[in-house]
């Protein structure tokens, strides 16, 4: 539940959104998208398109419920996890509206005991994830805990004693325990239940009639199912709604949420003084923008601002997008873990918009000569490295602890990632290639430098060897990685991802051709490899046997 360009990058078509002429044409491109991710006999999705105050497109693929057999309805209601933050946001606002609250107020106004360790920790600290607070999803003691009730005071007295991972301000790091507390404070300040304030407040009032408070237990309408994948499809593990609160804890349709997307910007809730403040760019104590808001995340496609948030919960991943300029709103709500659909969500906006991407299927051929002129390894005004790379006529693309990715010439200049948003463009200047990075509102520039490429020696280990490591290992909550066998070779599949052979480089230490990562399996006192540590972009993240 994480930045001048200069010329155009993208050479995007350009006609009116959505208008009767294209209209047909857009529905059966986003009919072809959604069918090809979610097929009529796995988990599923909803859809929704709104042009102009308009819906365009409403529509449900797949499968809602596998073992009952229930298909995909467009008004299927999904939990949509993180989405629930503007929910959270919008509340905060309204009290503070009322005159309930500042959000310069420090938390311990509402939480006496609550250690800042000698800082000043705010409301806006916890809105917009630059409060330093660790956020409880992430520490380790939380893995195997999902099932148990808490109080509110009860989690946040689990996660309090906690160090701060930074001093309040310096850095941005999403975080739930922040919006855990902000329910908190909304509890405290308004004397109704979050649950009360949303659906009195909120759903009430904009008509939400099928928006809820996710509990587990009770009967809801048109629930879709929600599925993991771990080795195999499973039903969801079980997450007690107590857990993501404020911080994820709603449940919606598409339809629903494009009500919430017309209150909100009808200033039907809160001011319009108000919702600007929740649309802001935030900035850090240095000055640089986080691309956060209150409650929304601020990005863009092809030129158009984007406001925008996704979800992830067990068994369920949702986005939303609004480009409020052209008034262009989309939604995708999934229900599995296992197919997000943030990467189709945006490439629907961007069609609403009149400005697809431009993707591999519109690339040109090049000698290989001009191909490796740009193979080398770039450094970039962000502090990133990117190695380019060519293999068999083909380049790719590698940032430091990253994966390693297809680029492809759309033009002698420009080149496009596959399956993705991001494109590099290269250009000589002073006898030096410079290359500039754009991956949505993300932009940087650098220069090829003089360094090596980096290489790794592999080393071949017998199957006995390699049979040690072979299992399933917990990385972190709802995250597991599985280490195969699979004809000689040594495999390892993250959850919700695709198959990857790793290599030894000593008969402990394994490392990907892939992405920038090494695996070091370590030995318990009985000899048996019940851990590994994962060593990726700077961090050390420990894996622990669960089989």
């Amino acid at each position: 539940m994480k930045k001048a360009f200069y010329p155009l990058l993208f050479l995007a078509v350009t006609f009116a959104p959505f208008n009767n002429l294209k209209a047909q044409n857009q529905t059966e491109v986003f009919d072809q998208m959604l069918s090809a991710k979610y097929p009529k006999d796995g988990p599923g999705a909803t859809a929704l398109v709104a042009v102009e105050g308009e819906i365009v497109y409403h529509k449900g693929f797949g499968m809602a419920n596998m073992e009952h057999d229930v298909s995909m309805e467009n008004d299927m209601v999904f939990e949509i996890g993180s989405i629930t933050k503007q929910f959270t946001a919008v509340s905060i606002l309204m009290l503070m509206e009322q005159g309930k609250l500042s959000l310069q107020d420090d938390i311990t106004k509402y939480l006496e005991d609550y250690p800042t360790h000698g800082h000043s920790i705010t409301i806006h600290h916890l809105l917009t994830h630059t409060s330093g607070i660790k956020s409880y999803t992430g520490m380790e003691k939380w893995v195997g805990r999902w099932r148990k009730d808490f109080e509110p005071l009860g989690l946040i007295d689990f996660f309090k004693d906690e160090p701060i991972d930074f001093a309040p301000g310096e850095e941005y790091r999403y975080n739930n325990s922040g919006y855990f507390i902000l329910g908190y404070i909304i509890e405290k300040v308004s004397g109704q239940t979050y649950e009360d304030f949303v659906e009195n407040n909120i759903f009430k009032p904009l008509g939400m009639d099928h928006s809820y408070y996710g509990h587990k237990g009770e009967i809801i309408k048109k629930r879709a199912n929600g599925y993991q994948s771990q080795e195999k499809l499973i039903n969801a593990e079980f997450l007690s709604m107590t857990q993501p609160y404020a911080a994820g804890s709603l449940m919606s349709t598409v339809g629903d949420l494009y009500k919430w997307n017309r209150g909100v910007r009808a200033y039907k809730l809160i001011s319009k003084e108000s919702t600007d403040l929740a649309f802001s760019n935030y900035t850090l104590n240095n000055g640089k923008k986080i691309n956060y808001g209150y409650g929304w995340g601020i990005n863009e496609i092809n030129g158009s601002q984007t406001i925008e948030h996704g979800g992830g919960i067990f068994g369920y991943v949702t986005n939303g997008i609004y480009l409020p300029e052209e008034d262009v709103f989309v939604a995708v709500f999934s229900n599995c873990d296992c197919n997000p659909p943030g990467n189709v969500s945006t490439k629907m906006a961007a069609l609403a918009l009149g400005k697809p991407f431009p993707d591999e299927s519109k690339s040109i051929a090049m000698e290989t000569k001009s191909l490796e002129t740009l193979v080398g390894v770039y450094d970039f005004e962000d502090e990133s490295t990117r190695i380019i790379t060519l293999e068999d006529n083909q380049l790719f693309s590698q940032r430091t602890g990253g994966g390693k990715f297809k680029i492809f010439p759309i033009s002698e200049s420009i080149f496009v990632f596959e399956d993705s948003f991001a494109s590099f463009r290269f250009e000589e200047e002073d006898g030096k290639i410079k290359a500039f990075f754009e991956n949505r509102i993300e932009k940087t520039e650098g220069y090829k430098t003089d360094k090596a490429i980096p290489t790794r020696e592999e080393i071949t280990l017998s199957e006995d060897v390699l049979q040690q490591y072979t299992g399933t290992f917990n990385l972190f909550p709802n995250f597991d990685i599985v280490f195969t066998l699979e004809d000689g070779k040594f495999i390892s599949q993250a959850t919700g991802q695709g198959k990857m052979e790793i290599f030894a480089e000593t008969e402990t230490k394994f490392f990907s051709k892939q992405i920038d990562a090494q695996i070091e399996f370590m030995a318990s006192e009985s000899g048996k490899f019940d851990t590994f540590i994962l060593y990726q972009a700077g961090q050390e993240m420990k894996g622990t046997r669960k089989d």
